[in-house]
C-alpha cells in the first residue's frame, strides 16, 4: 500500500514537473516574473562545436551522429552539420515555451532535441519561425503575431503522422525548477483529446499538455535511461 501510495505521488509530481519543463505551466500569468525583457543576445548564443555536441546529446549516439545538426546564430538557427538519417537535432531557447511562462526570457535554457523526419518537416519550421521573429523583433507579442499569421498563411504545416522527438540528455537545463529533468520522448499531433491516449489516468506513463499557438497536442513519455545508455531512475 505505502508503494501505490508513493508511486501516486511521484506520478503527480512528474505531472507537474513535465508541465513545467514543457512550458505550459499552470497559473504562470499570475506568478512572478524573474526575467521581464529579452537579455543581450550574446547570452543565448553558444560556442559553435559546444552547441553541435549538446544538440546531439538529446538521442543515443546510434540516431544523433548521422542527424543533420542545427545552432543559434545572429539571426536564427543555421545548419552546422549536414545529415543522411532524416533527424535533425537542435538546442532550442527559452522564446520556445509557452508566451506566459516567467522563465520565457530566460538565456540559461537550452534544451536539446533530436526530431525524427516527420517532426523535421512539420514542427522545426515552427521553431525556426519562432527565432527569426525573436531575434527580428524583441518581441514575444510580434513573435506571436507573425506565427499565427504564418499558420493562417499555410506557411507553417500542422504536425505530420509520427512526428517525434527525443529528449534524453543529461546537459540539458530546461528551466530553473526542472533543471535537465527526465528523459523523455514527445510526440506532436494535431488537437487531440489526451483522453485518447489515456493521458494522465493512474498508472499511465503519458502525459500531455496542449500547445495553442502551435495549434498542437504534445505527448510525453518517460524513459529510464539517458541518451548515454546510464539510469535516470535515481533522478
Amino acid at each position: 500500500m505505502k508503494r501505490k501510495a508513493l508511486n501516486a505521488m511521484t506520478l503527480a509530481s512528474f505531472a507537474l514537473v513535465v508541465m513545467l519543463a514543457a512550458g505550459w505551466p499552470a497559473q504562470a500569468q499570475d506568478a512572478k516574473t524573474p526575467y521581464p525583457s529579452m537579455a543581450p543576445l550574446d547570452q543565448y548564443l553558444m560556442e559553435r562545436d559546444a552547441e553541435i555536441t549538446l544538440a546531439r546529446s538529446a538521442a543515443p549516439d546510434s540516431i544523433s551522429r548521422d542527424a543533420e545538426v542545427m545552432v543559434l546564430g545572429q539571426h536564427g538557427y543555421e545548419t552546422a552539420a549536414e545529415g543522411k538519417n532524416g533527424f535533425v537535432c537542435l538546442v532550442e531557447r527559452s522564446w520556445d515555451a509557452a508566451v506566459d511562462f516567467p522563465e520565457f526570457w530566460n538565456p540559461r535554457m537550452r534544451a536539446p532535441h533530436c526530431f525524427n523526419a516527420a517532426a523535421a518537416r512539420s514542427y522545426v519550421p515552427l521553431t525556426v519561425r519562432k527565432t527569426k521573429l525573436i531575434l527580428a523583433t524583441r518581441s514575444k507579442d510580434e513573435m506571436v503575431k507573425g506565427v499565427k499569421a504564418a499558420f493562417d498563411r499555410k506557411e507553417l504545416p500542422p504536425p505530420e503522422l509520427g512526428a517525434m522527438v527525443y529528449m534524453m540528455s543529461k546537459q540539458g537545463y530546461l528551466n530553473d525548477s526542472a533543471g535537465h529533468w527526465h528523459p523523455h520522448l514527445m510526440f506532436y499531433l494535431p488537437p487531440t483529446d489526451p483522453a485518447t491516449w489515456g493521458s494522465g489516468l493512474p498508472g499511465a506513463p503519458v502525459f500531455s499538455a496542449s500547445d495553442d499557438l502551435g495549434r498542437m497536442t504534445v505527448f510525453m513519455v518517460p524513459v529510464g535511461k539517458w541518451s548515454d545508455g546510464t539510469s535516470a531512475n535515481e533522478h
